[in-house]
């Protein structure tokens, strides 16, 4: 395998990992938040949350897509500088970098359901699943 494989293999590895940290603390939020009423009830909540995890998914989606192209593109042409190392320190060094933003956004997403239930969390969740 040549280096621009490495290099590609370490891409996806930046790529798909942050969206299980969006992915599954959204899931939990948007569960506990269906348990609280909300300002505007459960019904409106959760048909806003399942609207904005749509919409969340898709435009992350499209936003994305340019900057993991050009991630790809720099990767087949790696060389002498290739940076090799495991995918669980890739994936450790990553989640303690953005440890403090997905703890603050997995608060936001807990505090908004008190407005409107299980819709933070499924933004949240969307985000995640448009990675």
């Amino acid at each position: 395998m040549g280096r621009g494989a490495y290099a590609l293999a370490r891409v996806a590895v930046i790529v798909r990992a942050p969206a299980g940290w969006l992915w599954w603390p959204g899931v939990l939020a948007a569960g506990v938040g269906a348990l609280v009423p909300g300002l505007t009830g459960r019904r409106i909540g959760v048909l806003a949350g399942a609207a904005l995890f749509l919409i969340a998914g898709v435009v992350v989606f499209v936003v994305r897509r340019k900057r993991y192209l050009e991630l790809a593109r720099d990767a087949s042409r790696a060389g002498k500088a290739v940076f090799l190392q495991d995918r669980a320190v890739t994936v450790r060094t990553r989640r303690r970098a953005l440890r403090w933003w997905l703890l603050l956004a997995f608060l936001a997403a807990m505090g908004s359901s008190f407005a409107v239930p299980a819709a933070g969390g499924l933004l949240l969740a969307g985000r995640g699943a448009g990675l």
